[in-house]
């Protein structure tokens, strides 16, 4: 009997060193993506959702005046900083992909797609990827997708991608979009993410990627990602206002802040700056109603408001300063 349990038991760990021998130890990310280059506006980007946590931070990569990547399924990380590099030495990004998944022992289980700054394009399936699997490479752009609930998500992300208009993001996500309507991943969603990178780099890292956003963890992963998106732009008028403040031209910081109070109804930040331009650009009257709001919501913005005197960026009388304050109390 004990030599029974013992051969049961080599039995059991021959299973389980059987089975690490057959399975790569990365980490996986079964997804569906698109990579894509707008070479007019100057953009590449990566998009990505996955019933898997925090999906960005190993999927997509990119650099500005390089090229961008999605590396996905039972995920080698590596062939996203490793490709970059490749690619940033002037190889052709099937090049390098090539070179990458021949010195990767785990390349059948492996979903991969380079892009580089000119424009090429290389997608690449493992034939043990789990099913649905596949990809389209088109002019400028290539989706992919694995373990997916049927084989019409991946035609379903490319002929939305090439009827789409519009910025490169928000093509990026009428792509995933279209994923999610076809199925999507068999097991649901989870989390998100869109990276856009200038095609001419700067060298300052803060301007050459143009948009960085992630949902790491959301049962409607691809519908928050595009709120966050459109919040995004609504905070790009935002930017632009403050800019505006700075340089003193309250017309044009009141009509940015304006574009991204309709964008984003709903956030008081952007209510409460149109109301300090309303109130510098000597509009009192109008401002009054929508501090009111404000401060009804919340009333850590009545204590903001006097310590804007001293820097310039609320511009009123001690006067208006006092029926600004007193709003709450009336």
């Amino acid at each position: 009997m004990k030599n029974y349990s013992i051969i049961i038991c080599l039995l059991f760990f021959h299973t389980i060193l059987l089975s690490q021998s057959q399975f790569p130890k990365e980490p996986l990310a079964h997804t569906f993506s698109i990579v894509a280059i707008d070479k007019e506006n100057g953009e590449m980007g990566v998009a990505v959702q996955s019933h898997w946590f925090s999906v960005g931070s190993i999927v997509a990569w990119g650099e500005a005046g390089v090229g961008v990547i999605a590396t996905q399924s039972f995920v080698n990380v590596s062939l996203g900083p490793n490709g970059l590099d490749l690619m940033k030495n002037g190889i052709h990004a099937e090049r390098a992909l090539a070179k990458l998944l021949s010195e990767d022992d785990g390349r059948d289980f492996r979903q991969v797609s380079f892009l580089d700054v000119k424009g090429n394009v290389s997608a690449y399936t493992g034939q043990k990827c789990i099913s649905e699997a596949d990809h389209i490479i088109g002019k400028n752009y290539s989706v992919q997708a694995n373990m997916m609930l049927n084989d019409s998500v991946v035609p379903a992300m490319s002929n939305a991608f090439e009827k789409s208009t519009g910025p490169l993001a928000e093509r990026l996500m009428i792509a995933l979009e279209a994923a999610q309507a076809s199925g999507g991943d068999i097991r649901g969603q989870q989390s998100a993410a869109i990276l856009i990178v200038k095609t001419e780099p700067t060298g300052k890292l803060w301007e050459d990627r143009l948009i960085d956003l992630r949902v790491e963890d959301h049962p409607n992963a691809v519908n928050e990602m595009r709120r966050i998106l459109t919040v995004h732009r609504a905070y790009e008028h935002m930017n632009k206002g403050d800019l505006a403040v700075e340089h003193n031209n309250m017309e044009l910081a009141l009509k940015e802040y304006s574009v991204a109070q309709d964008m984003f109804p709903e956030n008081l930040e952007m209510k409460y700056w149109t109301a300090v331009s309303l109130a510098n650009g000597g509009e009192l009257e109008k401002a009054l109603p929508i501090f009111k709001t404000v401060f009804q919501s919340d009333k850590n913005w009545v204590t903001l408001t006097p310590r804007l005197i001293p820097n310039g960026l609320l511009t009123v009388t001690e006067e208006d300063l006092a029926k600004i304050i007193n709003l709450v109390e009336n």
